[in-house]
């Protein structure tokens, strides 16, 4: 999001924070969207009453709620590859009902995603045939529950509940070497990893409560739980475990939280709000080898040694108090502060190895408990808006944001690639950005923002001679900036056809010294994206949606320990749509993505997928 990523760009659910205590590797593609109502995202400002973290924005899912006395939804879709093969099923289903006093809702998803087929294009490699994506096949379901208590048109107390279970694949780098030779199980320099359960599950209870006529509080608690297995395989064949490249990870990391949020209206003119959070994060890993460095004992796909349970444990606070301004009725000026600090109680790790310590293997084998630092950082948030009419707006905003390190960051070994950094400071980032936005037509809407983000204490990936060949490290290494610009349109040529878009262009500059040549990479220079609607009068309930992407040049690199940067190319993909609402409880879907079958990268080594096709069906009563 404007050149940040998922760690730099928090993720809650209701206004909680989705964080994973060890890593934060969020994987997007578990969390389905049937039960979603709206995706509120914050580009650059973000208010410091979300809390830590917000760097370059903030990305928060509204869960739905019912509005009606009795409502359900049903909605199935097959999944197609680009020949018609068959790749997989999605199905939701959603009951909910409103009364005068409560609300109470029930909805599931489940997915079984046999995996997605490579455009034709695509020749087949020694380490990938022809067709279907090794590895991409997915399997996910969840079930989401909620009641609330509305006692009365202002407040609302709400408990909610989701459990999630997933498994996926791991696909593999179609360049770089995975056997020696074909049929051959010699050698491999990839990892060849599956997840056989990747799951979520999250209580939490919300209030809001009005007290007299200009002030509020909210409160929120909640419970956090993840669980994860990695197996890592001896072989491109995911079957044998024989080689200290062959183990079990498992991850059991839980989460506890609270915060309360206050605001009143001062004077008619001030609306002064104020937050105080905190967080505790536990990581507890175990991991099970079936090649152990140094011992000749071990039997294929039997473990030959199972480590101790090894445990990080986090406290992290937030304060945070924003001040609006409304001099006129037109004018809001907006001023906030924040301070998140995070104390680390517990830091360990597991070193394997049973040679001598080393310079960058400094401990011995077994638990290492590593040294103890805490962490702060201030948040500052500026912004004037000005409302020319209800539809017009032009703002100015500034905020000076920070985001910590994770415990991966600073302490995990990589299995045996990287040395640990306890006193990796946060990553900062000052984002400027003007805008204006207007409905200044019955058929019109266009808004218009240029951004300018200053980078300090930028971490990425060292590689560290001294210590080894292939030996990295999390470091600090350099400043930058981000800047560029943002067009949104949407126009209603007529009443039976739509036009809209968006356009994007940015360019990023990272000064790092400690890595050769370094550049920023993932982010295109240029983004656009359009779309029409047509609904032809003569077949009502019929909309037609083709979608066009373009997307400039961006960076990648072959390898974090020798790294070369070179650009992947532009490309362009279509995509199409079409509705068809039956009945008014009926809608049928058919579409296309990749329609030409484009062949494109966006990362060194891993293809993106070629034409895919859908039916869906959803009803509604």
């Amino acid at each position: 999001m404007r050149g940040f990523d998922r760690w730099e760009v928090p993720l809650t659910v209701d206004g909680v924070r989705v964080y994973l205590p060890v890593d934060n590797r969020l994987d997007y593609a578990r969390f389905q969207t049937p039960d979603i109502a709206e995706v509120q995202i914050s580009k650059g400002y973000a208010s410091v009453l979300d809390g830590p973290d917000g760097m370059g924005g903030s990305i928060n899912l509204v869960s739905r709620k019912p509005v009606r006395e009795a409502e359900s939804e049903l909605f199935v879709r097959s999944e197609f590859g680009r020949d018609g093969t068959y790749e997989g099923l999605q199905s939701a289903a959603y009951l909910g009902t409103k009364q005068q006093n409560y609300y109470a809702q029930v909805s599931g998803t489940w997915r079984d995603m046999k995996g997605w087929m490579l455009p034709e294009s695509f020749g087949s490699t020694p380490d990938q045939g022809w067709g279907f994506r090794d590895g991409s096949g997915t399997y996910d379901w969840n079930v989401n529950a909620k009641v609330g208590w509305t006692p009365n048109a202002t407040d609302e107390y709400s408990l909610s509940f989701m459990h999630q279970e997933g498994k996926k694949g791991s696909p593999f780098n179609v360049i770089d070497p995975l056997v020696a030779a074909k049929g051959v199980t010699a050698y491999s320099s990839q990892n060849v990893w599956d997840w056989p359960y990747w799951d979520v599950q999250s209580l939490y209870f919300l209030s809001n409560t009005k007290i007299g006529d200009t002030s509020y509080v909210k409160t929120k608690a909640y419970w956090n739980k993840f669980d994860n297995d990695l197996v890592s395989y001896s072989n491109p064949w995911v079957a044998i475990q024989n080689t200290p490249a062959g183990f079990n990870s498992v991850y059991n990391d839980y989460a506890l939280g609270a915060g309360v949020e206050a605001g009143t209206v001062v004077a008619g003119v001030d609306t002064i709000k104020t937050m105080l959070e905190y967080r505790f994060d536990a990581h507890n890993a175990s991991e099970q080898y079936y090649g152990f460095k140094g011992y000749n004992g071990c039997v294929a796909n039997v473990v030959c040694y199972e480590q101790p349970i090894i445990t990080s444990l986090e406290d992290t606070y937030s304060v945070a108090v924003e001040n609006t301004y409304r001099p006129t009725p037109q004018i809001d000026l907006v001023q906030g502060f924040g301070y998140d600090w995070r104390h680390l109680r517990q830091a360990q790790d597991f070193n394997s190895s049973l040679s001598a310590p080393t310079l960058a293997a400094p401990y011995p084998f077994g638990v290492v408990n590593y040294p103890l630092t805490d962490s702060s950082a201030p948040s500052f948030q500026g912004a004037a808006i000005y409302h020319f009419t209800d539809k017009e707006e032009a703002h100015f905003n500034l905020s000076d944001r920070d985001r910590f390190p994770t415990l991966f960051e600073r302490f995990s070994s990589r299995f045996g690639s990287s040395i640990a950094n306890p006193n990796l400071e946060p990553e900062r980032a000052i984002n400027f950005d003007l805008g204006w936005s207007s409905q200044f037509a019955p058929r019109t809407k266009v808004s218009v923002d240029v951004f300018y983000d200053i980078i300090r204490n930028y971490i990425q990936q060292v590689p560290v001679t001294s210590y080894g060949a292939g030996i990295t490290q999390s470091q600090n290494v350099g400043s930058g900036e981000f800047f560029g610009g943002e067009i949104t349109a949407d126009y209603l040529v007529r009443d039976d056809f739509s036009l809209g878009g968006n356009l994007t262009i940015e360019h990023r500059h990272i000064y790092a010294p400690e890595i050769l040549n370094f550049q920023p990479i993932g982010v295109p220079d240029v983004k656009m994206f359009l779309f029409a609607g047509y609904r032809p009068l003569q077949v009502p309930g019929l909309t037609l949606t083709p979608s066009l992407e373009l997307d400039g040049s961006r960076w990648t690199v072959t390898d974090v320990t020798t790294p070369i940067y070179y650009r992947t190319g532009a490309f362009t993909v279509v995509n199409f749509n079409a509705d068809y609402q039956v009945t008014k409880n009926l809608k049928l879907s058919v579409g296309a993505r990749n329609l030409f079958d484009t062949g494109y990268t966006l990362t060194y080594g891993y293809p993106a997928p070629g034409r895919s096709m859908y039916v869906a069906v959803k009803a509604t009563f």
